[in-house]
C-alpha cells in the first residue's frame, strides 16, 4: 500500500468535516428543534460509526488522490458516485434496520436522505471548485501584472482548449489570449474557458486591428495543431503574422508525447507533409532507465537524439564529440534542462579505435547511436581519405566497442544516398552498413547458442531540414543576403523530413528491431513521403519570408557538384523489402556479404590509406559495393 502523503491526510480531513458538516446540516434544515432534540441522543451514536463509513468509501473512491488545483469533471463525478453510495447505504440503513428493528420510526425518511445527498456533494465538491477557481485567479493576475503577451490562438477550439488550460495551470507562462480564431464555422460566435472565438484565421489582421482600437495590443499568435496542417494553409499566417510583426509560436500535437510546451514556428516547419505519427508511448518504455551512448552528440542529429533520449526517460547518458565547442552547448542545454539523468560527455574521435572501445567499455551502455560522420558530398569527393577514415573505420570502431561492452543495440545513422551509390559519401557510409548487418549477422548466431542477443541495424534517411549544411539555412541566409538563391539543377529532387521526426523514428526502428522475435531486417528506410523539386523549396521559402521569386530574389542555377545525382532513391533493386507494421518506417534485408569478407576489404582499405592510393581505395569500394559508379581521379 503507498503511504499517504501530509497532503493527502489533509483532503481525507475536510472530507470528514465535510461528510459529518452535510449530516448535520441535513437534519437541521428538515426537523424544528424539537424533533432534532429527540433525534440528538441516536445521532451521537450514528455519526462517529456513519463516519468511520464514509472515509472507507471516499478511499475506495480515491478523493484523496485529486489534485484540488486541477479539478475537472471525473473528479465531480466520482463526488457525485461516493455521496450516492452513502445516500443509498442510508436508505438501506434507515428502512431495513433501523426502523423496524430498532428505533421504530424513520430516522431520516427519503425526503431527508434526498437533501443529504446535494448538501454532500456540495460541501465535497464546494472547498475543490473553490480552490481552483483562485488558483485560476491568481494565475490570471499574475499573468495580467507580469507582463504577459496578449495572445491570439489559431486553429480549432478543441487544440485552444489544450493551451488554455496549461495556462490556467502555470505549465505555460508569459503569455495571456484574449480570441481564438477558428477555422470551423460553428465554433464562431462561441466562448472557449472565457475566451471568445472572434473569426477565423483570414482574419488576423482585422482582428488584431479591432482589439488595437480597444486598447489591446496583439504581440504574439499561436498556432495549434489544426492550424499547422497544409489544409490551413499556414504559409500564408506566418507571411501575414510577419507583416504585422507578431512573434509566431506553435503547439505542437501532443500524440502522447512530451508536456505542453511552445515552440517557436520556422519555415521548416512549412515545408513538408504531416509528420509521421510517433508511438511515443513504445519510445520510453523502450529508452526508460536505458543507459545511452551518442556518438557526434554535438551535431545536428546527434543533438536531438540525446534530447529525446533525456526526454523519454534514460538514466545516463554519454555523450561523445571530437568537436569541443558543440559538445560543450549541447551538455549545457541538456543541464539546463533539469533532468534527473546523469550526463557524461568525453571529447572523442571515432577513429581512435582505443579511446573509443575504453569509454564505451567503462560506460557499459544500453544502446548505442552512432551519428558520428562525414556528410558533405562534395567535400568528400575531394577529401576521399577522411570519408573512408571517418565513415568506415570510425563506423567499424564504434560497433566493435559497442559489442565488446556488451550493449544489447547499436543504431547506425545512414543515407539513402548509400543505395546504389555515385559519391564517396554514399560508398563509406553502404560500406559501413554492411559491417553492422555482418557483425548482426555474426552476434546473432553466436549470441543463439549464448542465450544473448544484440542487434546492429542502421537507419537511412534523406536531407534534414535544418540540419547542419542543409539546403533551408543555405537558403535563408542568401535571401537574407538579399539574394540570389542559388540551385544547382532544376530538375533536383531531395527526400527531407525535420529534425525531431527523423530522430523519433530513428529510436523507433531500434525498438522494433530489438523486439522482434526473429531477425527480419538490418536497414530501416524512414518513409519520407513525396520527394520535393529543390526548385520548388527555394520559391517556397522565398515567399514564405514576404518576397518574390523572379521579382524580389532571383533564382540561379550553378550545375550538379561532383558526386550528386538529380533524384535519390530509397532501396537498391536487389534489397528484399518488408512491411514491419510501424507508420514511417519500412525494413530492408540487403543482400548479405560475411564478416570475413567485410573485414578482408577493411583491411584493404587500411593498407591503401597509409600509403595514400586513391585507384585501390576505389577498387575495394567497388569490389564491396559492385553498384557503386565513382571514378577515381
Amino acid at each position: 500500500m503507498t503511504k499517504l502523503t501530509p497532503r493527502q491526510y489533509l483532503i481525507m480531513l475536510h472530507d470528514l468535516l465535510a461528510a459529518a458538516a452535510a449530516i448535520v446540516a441535513t437534519l437541521v434544515m428538515r426537523f424544528d428543534t424539537g424533533i432534532l432534540a429527540a433525534k440528538l441522543p441516536g445521532l451521537q451514536v450514528f455519526l462517529p460509526l456513519f463516519l468511520v463509513y464514509a472515509g472507507t468509501v471516499f478511499f475506495f473512491f480515491k478523493l484523496h488522490q485529486t489534485k484540488w488545483r486541477f479539478t475537472s469533471v471525473p473528479d465531480l463525478f466520482s463526488i457525485v458516485q461516493a455521496s450516492t453510495v452513502l445516500a443509498v447505504s442510508l436508505v438501506a440503513l434507515d428502512y431495513v434496520l433501523l426502523s423496524p428493528n430498532v428505533y421504530g420510526a424513520f430516522f431520516f425518511g427519503k425526503i431527508t436522505i434526498v437533501l443529504y445527498w446535494v448538501l454532500q456533494m456540495f460541501f465535497l465538491g464546494g472547498g475543490r471548485i473553490t480552490y481552483r477557481y483562485l488558483h485560476y485567479a491568481r494565475t490570471l493576475q499574475r499573468a495580467r501584472v507580469a507582463d504577459a503577451a496578449p495572445t491570439l490562438i489559431l486553429g480549432r477550439t478543441a487544440d485552444a482548449e489544450v493551451l488554455i488550460r496549461a495556462i490556467e495551470s502555470g505549465a505555460v507562462r508569459k503569455i495571456w489570449p484574449v480570441g481564438i480564431l477558428s477555422p470551423s464555422q460553428s465554433d464562431r460566435g462561441q466562448t472557449i474557458r472565457s475566451i471568445p472565438v472572434l473569426g477565423d484565421p483570414d482574419d488576423l489582421e482585422g482582428v488584431a486591428a479591432d482589439l488595437k482600437s480597444r486598447g489591446t495590443q496583439i504581440t504574439r499568435v499561436v498556432m495549434a495543431p489544426s492550424a499547422m496542417s497544409p489544409d490551413a494553409k499556414p504559409e500564408s499566417i506566418l507571411a501575414r503574422a510577419r507583416r504585422l510583426g507578431l512573434t509566431l509560436s506553435q503547439l505542437p500535437a501532443l500524440d502522447g508525447g512530451p508536456a505542453v510546451q511552445l515552440l517557436p514556428v520556422s519555415v521548416e516547419d512549412l515545408l513538408l507533409r504531416p509528420s509521421a505519427k510517433i508511438d511515443y508511448r513504445r519510445l520510453e518504455e523502450y529508452v526508460k532507465g536505458k543507459s545511452v551512448v551518442v556518438t557526434g552528440g554535438g551535431g545536428s542529429i546527434g543533438s536531438e537524439i540525446c534530447e529525446r533520449a533525456i526526454a523519454f526517460g534514460a538514466a545516463r547518458l554519454l555523450i561523445l564529440e571530437n568537436s569541443e565547442p558543440a559538445l560543450h552547448a549541447i551538455t549545457e542545454r541538456l543541464k539546463a534542462e533539469q533532468s534527473e539523468a546523469q550526463i557524461l560527455d568525453r571529447i572523442a574521435d571515432i577513429r581512435d579505435r582505443d579511446r573509443i572501445i575504453r569509454l564505451i567499455a567503462e560506460f557499459k551502455p544500453d544502446i548505442v547511436f552512432h551519428a558520428a560522420a562525414l556528410k558533405h558530398v562534395p567535400l568528400l569527393e575531394r577529401d576521399w581519405d577522411e570519408g573512408v577514415k571517418t565513415n568506415v573505420l570510425g563506423s567499424v570502431n564504434v560497433a566493435d566497442a559497442a559489442a565488446a561492452a556488451g550493449a544489447s543495440a547499436m543504431v547506425m545513422i545512414s543515407t539513402d544516398k548509400a543505395i546504389e551509390p555515385v559519391s564517396v559519401l554514399g560508398a563509406t557510409k553502404r560500406m559501413a552498413e554492411m559491417y553492422c548487418d555482418a557483425l548482426d549477422a555474426d552476434l546473432m548466431r553466436r549470441g543463439s547458442d549464448l542465450g544473448r542477443r544484440m542487434r546492429l541495424i542502421s537507419v537511412r534517411f534523406g536531407n534534414v531540414l535544418a540540419s547542419n549544411g542543409s539546403v533551408v539555412p543555405k537558403f535563408k541566409a542568401q535571401i537574407e543576403a538579399g539574394g540570389p538563391v542559388t540551385v544547382t539543377h532544376p530538375d533536383m529532387v531531395r527526400y527531407f523530413m525535420t529534425i525531431r521526426e527523423a530522430c523519433d523514428l530513428v529510436i523507433t526502428a531500434a525498438s522494433h528491431a530489438q523486439s522482434d522475435a526473429e531477425k527480419r531486417a538490418s536497414v530501416y528506410v524512414l518513409n519520407m513521403g513525396q520527394p520535393v523539386k529543390i526548385v520548388d523549396l527555394a520559391e517556397r521559402i522565398i515567399r514564405l519570408s514576404g518576397l518574390q521569386p523572379g521579382r524580389d530574389i532571383q533564382i540561379t542555377f550553378t550545375g550538379i557538384r561532383p558526386g550528386e545525382r538529380l533524384h535519390e532513391i530509397l532501396f537498391s533493386r536487389e534489397e528484399e523489402m518488408a512491411d514491419i507494421g510501424v507508420p514511417g518506417i519500412v525494413a530492408a534485408k540487403p543482400v548479405q556479404a560475411s564478416l570475413e569478407e567485410v573485414r578482408a576489404w577493411i583491411a584493404t582499405l587500411e593498407q591503401a590509406l597509409t600509403h595514400n592510393e586513391r585507384a585501390a581505395i576505389y577498387n575495394v569500394l567497388r569490389d564491396a559495393v559492385p553498384e557503386f559508379r565513382g571514378e577515381a581521379a
